[in-house]
């Protein structure tokens, strides 16, 4: 019986050890409960039958790891995150790999997500059009660089034009005079290096369900703007403006040579302008408008410090040329577009309208912007006129904001231009056998023999968890039942001392025979 008793002991005790280590990490993060699992043992007899052997006591089976799941704690970094179902986060340390439930992670020095032992999260990553390459799972480093810009090369302009406008007064159409068109809308458009643009659609009445169509860039209308173009093609307006950065930049300059180099560049720039202005159809008083700025004693460029960005500058106020349509919208008796009429009209409109925009002054952009421009759901009803929903499908450069994983491990970064991009996907890992993974301590486990090989899958797909964002998944441990089993624990170790002490009160009636 003191087999028995001390079997009974022992194993007492090796359960009150896992209760205790069960309530010590009942706050750990991604702990799973151990449950201590027991079974009796037997002497055989010589020929290999027990008879009937009352049994010799109890002995420790194993410890049994409880994968259950453990309930889902909301955070505030983004960079927590929790598996709601099977599943372990695939770690690398040192070249080791390693398997986790615990989900606080954080960003080191060079961008890699680890946990809190430095062991880095594996997943696929992302390359700069956002495309999840796939493959062998790499440790994840958040590429921090900006968005690059995407130049606008289409365009949708919505709107209702009202049947009940009035054919406006004043004729030509002219930007500057809002009498000689019914309606404006405006469109941010970019360039090739992400700058902001403004496309304006002015559209002109012409009754019985005709409209005409003019595009402007930035203000102005883009018959100007590519007359101002060409101080930028200019030669001389080249070589002059690279011959008053010299002056500029020499030193010992006087203000005589300052001034005298920008009425060169002034001159040079303003005869070519006027130039493209007269091929353009611009009247003499808008020639004139041109050549007061570079022309006379009170002109801009005689005036020092005026050198060619403000000249450029004057010269864009300046400009004022004849505007020549980009269409005809022409619309049937049910309000939409007739595609077919406008086909037929001479001369013909057909969408999409290719509308290249003129940039002017040159900020290093390519200096034309070719966009493919539709009037997709553009109505002519009898209510009032108003724009519906413009689009366009440029953007600016961004820079990264802020990024948190979706159900799915995609791990979306959010740039200041107002854009996502995936960055990179977690990947999750799961075995045959969980209860035989070797735990390191940690809250980590190896993989072994017994669990079988990982199968690598995405969240959400393949039996694997769905991941969340910004939380935790809880210890496993229920206080109240550890608590519980820690009576019975304790109780159960009383029992076998009490069988120990009864086989020692027996023993010693028998010694004390006569």
């Amino acid at each position: 019986m003191f087999q028995q008793g001390l079997s009974g002991l022992n194993g007492a005790a090796k359960s009150l050890d896992v209760i205790g280590n069960n309530i010590a990490n009942a706050s750990t993060v991604g702990f799973k409960s151990t449950e201590a699992q027991f079974a009796d043992m037997y002497a055989n007899s010589l020929n290999g039958i027990s008879g009937n052997n009352p049994g010799i006591g109890v002995q420790v089976a194993r410890l049994a790891q409880q994968f259950t799941q453990g309930n889902i704690e909301t955070t505030n970094n983004p960079l927590d995150l929790s598996i709601n179902g099977g599943g372990f986060f695939r770690t690398t340390v040192d070249g080791a790999i390693q398997y986790t439930r615990n989900g606080q992670f954080s960003m080191d020095k060079n961008g890699t997500i680890v946990n809190a032992q430095g062991a880095s999260l594996t997943g696929f990553v992302a390359n700069r059009d956002g495309v999840i390459l796939q493959g062998a799972p790499v440790p994840i480093t958040i590429d921090s660089s900006d968005l690059a810009p995407v130049q606008t090369t289409k365009a949708n302009f919505q709107i209702n034009l009202s049947s009940n406008s009035t054919v406006p007064k004043t004729v030509p159409f002219d930007a500057s005079d809002p009498t000689s068109y019914t309606k404006q809308t405006v469109l941010p458009v970019y360039d090739s290096l992400g700058n902001e643009h403004t496309m304006g659609m002015y559209y002109v009445n012409l009754g019985a369900g005709k409209w005409d169509a003019y595009a402007a860039n930035d203000g102005l209308t883009i018959d100007a703007k590519a007359v101002l173009q060409a101080a930028i093609s200019s030669a001389d307006a080249t070589a002059a403006r690279e011959a008053y950065q010299t002056v500029i930049n020499t030193p010992g300059s006087t203000s005589a040579d300052i001034t005298a180099a920008q009425q060169a560049y002034a001159t040079a720039a303003g005869d070519a302008v006027l130039a493209a202005a007269q091929a353009a159809g611009a009247n003499q008083v808008q020639q004139d408008q041109i050549t007061a700025v570079y022309t006379g004693a009170t002109s801009a460029a005689a005036t020092l410090g005026n050198g060619p960005a403000i000249i450029d500058a004057k010269l864009q106020a300046a400009v004022n040329v004849p505007a020549v349509k980009v269409g005809t919208m022409i619309f049937n008796k049910t309000g939409t577009l007739d595609a077919a009429a406008m086909a037929a009209a001479v001369p013909p409109t057909t969408l999409p309208l290719t509308i290249n925009l003129p940039i002017f002054p040159d900020n290093g952009a390519v200096l034309t912007i070719p966009i493919s421009t539709t009037f997709e759901g553009t109505t002519q009803y009898g209510t009032p006129t108003s724009e519906k929903m413009s689009t366009q499908d440029g953007y600016s450069s961004g820079s990264l904001q802020r990024f948190a994983a979706d159900d799915n491990g995609v791990i979306l970064g959010q740039y200041s231009n107002g854009k996502s991009r995936p960055l990179a996907q977690i990947v999750l890992a799961d075995f045959t056998s969980v209860e035989n993974l070797t735990p390191l301590g940690n809250n980590a486990w190896a993989e072994s023999s017994g669990s079988g090989v990982p199968q690598i899958g995405v969240p959400g797909e393949g039996g694997m968890g769905a991941l969340r964002s910004s939380s935790v998944e809880a210890s496993n441990v229920d206080l109240t039942e550890a608590l519980v089993d820690m009576i019975t624990a304790q109780r159960v170790y009383q029992a076998n001392a009490q069988t120990i002490k009864t086989e020692d009160s027996v023993l010693q009636t028998l010694v004390n025979l006569r």
